[in-house]
């Protein structure tokens, strides 16, 4: 009875040991982190020659995530510095005059050429 009560009291008082070292790191999170160096192990999913293992779904999410993230920080540049002049596309506006609907028509030199010979071969056949 005097060795089993030994083994307790041995048992106890390392519990007491892990807890008063695990309270110490709650206490002072300044120290240094111990690492055991045995204590290593290797990730086969994360390491530089792993096969890419991600979908095209996420993918192509993760470039429009990004694409709207580049232009939101585009976005607040403006705003957070108005000194800055505005750029501007020049094809990006402005007023088409050929293509409008009231635009004049447009007519190119064959065109012409076919509508005169046309005209002029009418003009034959009523005579």
């Amino acid at each position: 009875e005097d060795e089993d009560s030994m083994d307790m009291r041995d048992q106890v008082l390392a519990d007491a040991a892990e807890l008063k070292k695990v309270a110490d790191w709650y206490l002072h999170p300044e120290k240094p982190v111990e690492v055991d160096a045995t204590a290593c192990g290797r990730n086969y999913f994360t390491r530089a020659s792993a096969p890419e293992y991600e979908d095209e779904d996420s993918m192509d999410e993760r470039d429009q995530v990004l694409s709207d993230a580049a232009e939101l920080k585009k976005v607040a540049d403006w705003y957070l510095h108005p000194e800055k002049p505005v750029e501007v596309d020049a094809t990006a506006c402005g007023r088409n005059y050929f293509t409008r609907a009231s635009a004049p028509e447009y007519e190119d030199e064959d065109s012409m050429d076919e509508r005169d010979q046309v005209l002029s071969d009418a003009a034959e056949l009523k005579k």
